[in-house]
């Protein structure tokens, strides 16, 4: 039954709770009683406690992983604000289903599964074995002349991702990564950032796919001039989103809100799915709690974003691939830390002494 614009996300936002500080004394205590001097494996200590208090499992397991990764198109990049031209779009969706991308490597070393979605690609791909089909728009418009999109369908761009989340949930998958595909979509990126975080958009905006420094400068101010035509409202962030966003990013806001709710922790890849994190967050501050920061791109309006956000990166390699690389990447980590928390000995259980300090 469609349900009105609206309505699934608000139903969904409702249904974020607060993490539960006394699982995360509970799990601190088991940490704290392993053989090693107490905080000595540092973040992969964090990593565990966190998914005791987001799961509410007092010895969880992430037996299921998926990462989705959202393909939208940008009427922007017909600007030259990108390397490559807009048809990359589909063919690296192609490439996806294929499982020869680089995501497709690094998730298979992750043991994740690639969910891979059409929710904005300019492009009609027909039935693929494989392929999810949740098509809101064929690719946003030219944010230089107007909103990206209406807000009904920066909404509806949304709940796909919080339906997809609710879909994979309920088929058992207990980790969520974030990834995307869309030639042109660090300048919705870069133009989110600036609205939000108030940076200067030359502070924000970086060279994506690789682009030279005239064509850098031409970038700012097509996102300059965007601001100025759309004038999106920082304090609205589905106005934002509309404006100056993509449906990928939407996407990807929607996974974050609907991995919250049903208490699932979503991984975050890099600038972009960073942005659409932003959005999702801004909505509802509480969904923060429930999302771990892959890495820090070398895109320069990520650092901005995750301050904004009060999110520490797992680590720094100089990626800015996208597609949920970093997330395949930082699952590893982060279920390193698990591992650690359930089969690691106590110290009454390998009769080793604990320290007298």
């Amino acid at each position: 039954m469609k349900t009105e614009a609206g309505t699934v996300l608000q139903d969904t936002l409702s249904r974020v709770k607060p993490l539960d500080e006394g699982l995360g004394e509970l799990a601190q205590a088991r940490l704290d009683i392993l053989t090693k001097p107490q905080g000595s494996l540092g973040r992969l200590e964090e990593f565990a406690r966190r998914l005791v208090q987001i799961t509410g499992e007092k010895m969880p397991l992430l037996e299921k992983k998926a990462i989705f990764t959202f393909a939208g198109d940008h009427g922007v990049a017909d600007e030259g604000v990108s390397a490559f031209p807009k048809e990359v779009t589909q063919q690296m969706v192609l490439n996806f289903l294929g499982g020869g991308a680089g995501i497709n490597v690094l998730a298979r070393h992750a043991g994740a599964d690639v969910a891979v979605i059409d929710i904005g690609v300019d492009h009609d791909f027909g039935s693929l074995e494989g392929l999810i089909t949740r098509k809101v728009v064929s690719g946003t418009r030219s944010i230089l002349k107007g909103p990206a999109m209406s807000r009904d369908e920066a909404i509806k761009c949304i709940e796909v991702g919080i339906e997809l989340a609710d879909e994979f949930h309920k088929k058992g998958f207990k980790l969520f990564g974030t990834g995307e595909m869309g030639i042109g979509n660090t300048t919705p990126s870069s133009a989110i950032a600036a609205v939000i975080t108030g940076r200067p958009v030359s502070e924000v905006t970086g060279r994506g796919t690789g682009i030279t420094d005239e064509s850098l400068k031409s970038k700012t101010e097509v996102i300059e001039k965007a601001i100025r035509v759309n004038s999106p409202d920082p304090a609205d962030p589905i106005d934002v989103l509309a404006k100056v966003g993509g449906a990928e990013i939407g996407g990807i806001a929607g996974i974050c809100i609907g991995g919250a709710a049903n208490r699932v922790p979503v991984v975050v890849d890099g600038f972009i799915s960073t942005a659409g994190a932003l959005i999702a967050c801004e909505l509802e501050p509480k969904v923060r709690e429930y999302l771990f920061s892959a890495h820090l791109s070398v895109e320069q309006g990520h650092r901005a974003i995750l301050e904004k956000m009060g999110l520490k990166p797992i680590f720094e390699l100089d990626m800015r691939l996208g597609e949920g690389t970093g997330a395949a990447l930082a699952m590893l980590v982060i279920e390193a830390g698990l591992k650690i928390y359930r089969e690691m000995a106590t110290f009454e259980d390998a009769g080793v002494s604990e320290s007298g300090a």
